[in-house]
């Protein structure tokens, strides 16, 4: 009995994936956010001084707190204390008062570059051509503009502010440790960095027990879920004791790596007591023997510790904000790749009226291979010409070719050999946006937006008046059951359009079309999934559209296209009958004749 497992933990893999090395490659397309940060970059600069003036506050801070100390030991000690007081409250103050200024610059900055940069992200992903869409899944592209931004986000909110307050705490620190005792510097720089050091690799060490605890967990959760959900075939095949057993190992492996993972555990936290406290007991000894020798005060020991503590924390917490940085610099490669991406040739106004359109299709010696299947050729050499007016159905098995020549058609995608032409104009003469505005397809599967009746059908048009829209849905033989609601044409019709029927649903679209009044129709197996009274009412309604356009219909049920003007029979990406449903039928070993008798005789 075999296991599909689940990818284990694979949130994990995820975030490990989004770490990037500091390549130049990384860094140049990571310096494209530039683009998008250029024109705050006055706010930024002031965040930025704010950031160095706060960072410069923090490491003020403890020299005061040592002169606080050592003031004990002045004459004047009641006034000294005073007034270091008196500074310390000022150093808090201002590093408030900057910090809140940092912080609100940085929001700021950020929430309006990322804004630019998903509006920027989403008009290019919009304008991308349909091919583009066929090798990418939905999620991935959702978590490019939602995820990955909100990564950066943080990024530029948190992870670089606190980038550059790490850099100058440490070596700010580090230089007012040489400037108070160069003995004792070197002594904690010998030792302190070393103990982070380690400390941080012996961490990774451990967080990867950790991982493979996560993994197996994620194991033994998928056996519960299969079986649980297979629990008739397990329960069938009296398998009972073998899921038991076979959950059993898996925890007890479980079990084992947790136990070891706490040994390790238990031996960091003896290496943190004995090696950072350890280090720290070593500065103080160090620090207090020079104090012997009179080469350091009190005070300026007790400064010291605290900024050995701020440079050794910093130094720990450099490599988690470096970490950080990498999946940013992931995040924002992967978002660069789409908008490298070659966009269609779109307007970026509203497509223009073309009055002088009639809606005549020339396909000229017409071939087409998909890119992701070079070695299949889809449409081979169609020649073919629907006149202005005409109706036209494509028949032929799954697989002829007839959507593929229908999304040719549509611009969607480019011939790879041959021409296809609008009333003796090259597609490529019109502008895309201009083109498709003067079609409208009808599909089997419809698709609705989420929001109301009203609002569909105004995609058609969406500077339509409601009245036009009530007389498209008149039509559509729509406005029976849109007003039957309580809402009207306002109701909500749910994601995909799940609160209407399918024949309701395809009225919509009908309507949709109806109100764009477009030249060339395409009807792509419109009413093949729908009940007989639906059937009547939405072909009646596809009747009324199709007159005086030109219409394209895939069909597969061939009784809806008897009374078609022309029917062009696909085989294998061929066209290998053309005429009328009676000329056809008289093609004695004619594959449409075949195709009829095997529906009408069935």
């Amino acid at each position: 009995m075999h296991l599909l497992l689940l990818p284990p933990n694979s949130h994990q893999m995820a975030e490990d994936k989004k770490r990037k090395k500091l390549t130049k490659d990384t860094l140049r397309k990571s310096l494209k956010l530039y683009t998008y940060i250029k024109p705050f970059r006055g706010e930024f600069a002031v965040g930025l001084i704010f950031l160095l003036l706060s960072s410069a506050a923090n490491l003020a801070f403890p020299k005061y707190l040592g002169e606080l100390v050592d003031a004990t030991n002045s004459a004047q000690i009641v006034e000294n204390i005073s007034r270091i007081s008196l500074i310390l409250i000022g150093i808090l103050v201002i590093q408030a008062v900057v910090s809140f200024f940092r912080v609100v610059l940085f929001v700021n900055v950020t929430e309006k570059t990322l804004a630019s940069l998903r509006q920027a992200t989403y008009q290019h992903l919009i304008k991308l051509p349909y091919t583009f869409f066929n090798q990418k899944r939905v999620g991935e592209l959702n978590s490019r503009i939602s995820s990955d931004i909100s990564l950066l986000q943080e990024t530029f909110t948190t992870t670089v502010a606190e980038f550059i307050r790490q850099l100058v705490i440490i070596f700010g620190g580090i230089v007012i440790l040489i400037y108070t005792s160069p003995k004792l510097t070197l002594f904690m720089l010998a030792i302190v960095p070393v103990v982070v050091v380690v400390a941080i690799f012996f961490g990774r060490f451990i967080r990867k027990y950790s991982k493979e605890v996560q993994s197996q967990v994620a194991e033994s959760n998928t056996i519960v879920e299969e079986t649980l959900q297979g629990i008739y075939n397990v329960k069938a095949f009296a398998n009972e004791y073998f899921e038991v057993a076979r959950y059993g190992k898996k925890t007890s492996e479980i079990a084992k790596t947790g136990m070891k993972g706490g040994k390790y555990r238990g031996a960091f936290s003896s290496f943190i007591i004995l090696g950072l406290f350890g280090a720290i007991v070593a500065v103080i000894w160090q620090g207090v023997n020079l104090i012997a020798t009179g080469e350091l005060k009190t005070g300026e020991l007790f400064s010291f510790v605290i900024y050995s503590g701020f440079i050794g924390g910093s130094i720990g917490g450099f490599a988690n904000v470096y970490a950080n940085i990498q999946k940013a610099i992931g995040a924002t490669e992967e978002l660069f790749d789409i908008l490298d991406e070659p966009i269609e040739d779109i307007s970026h106004e509203a497509p223009k009226a073309l009055p002088e359109f009639n809606g005549t299709v020339q396909l000229q010696n017409l071939s087409f291979t998909y890119p992701t299947r070079l070695d299949t050729e889809v449409i081979k050499n169609i020649s073919l010409e629907i006149k202005a007016g005409q109706q036209i159905a494509l028949v032929g098995a799954s697989g002829s070719g007839k959507s593929t020549l229908v999304s040719l058609i549509l611009q969607f995608y480019k011939p790879s050999q041959g021409r296809i032409s609008f009333d003796g104009k090259e597609a490529s003469s019109y502008g895309l946006s201009d083109l498709r505005n003067q079609m409208a397809v009808v599909p089997q599967d419809v698709f609705l937006f989420g929001g109301s009746i009203l609002e569909n059908i105004a995609y058609g048009k969406p500077n339509a008046t409601e009245a036009e829209i009530e007389e498209a849905a008149k039509k559509a033989n729509a406005w029976e059951f849109i007003r039957d609601f309580k809402d009207g044409l306002q109701t909500i019709v749910g994601e995909r359009g799940v609160q209407l029927s399918g024949g309701q649903r395809q009225r919509v679209a009908i309507a949709r079309a109806v109100l764009k009044n477009p030249k060339i129709l395409i009807l792509d197996e419109a009413t093949s999934a729908l009940d007989s009274e639906s059937e009547k009412l939405v072909q009646d309604a596809l009747d009324k559209l199709m007159q005086g356009r030109t219409s394209i219909v895939i069909a597969h049920r061939l009784a809806t296209i008897r009374n078609a003007d022309r029917i062009v029979v696909l085989q294998k990406g061929e066209v290998v009958e053309t005429g009328n449903h009676e000329e056809l039928l008289t093609h004695e070993t004619g594959v449409y004749r075949n195709l009829s008798q095997l529906q009408f005789q069935s």
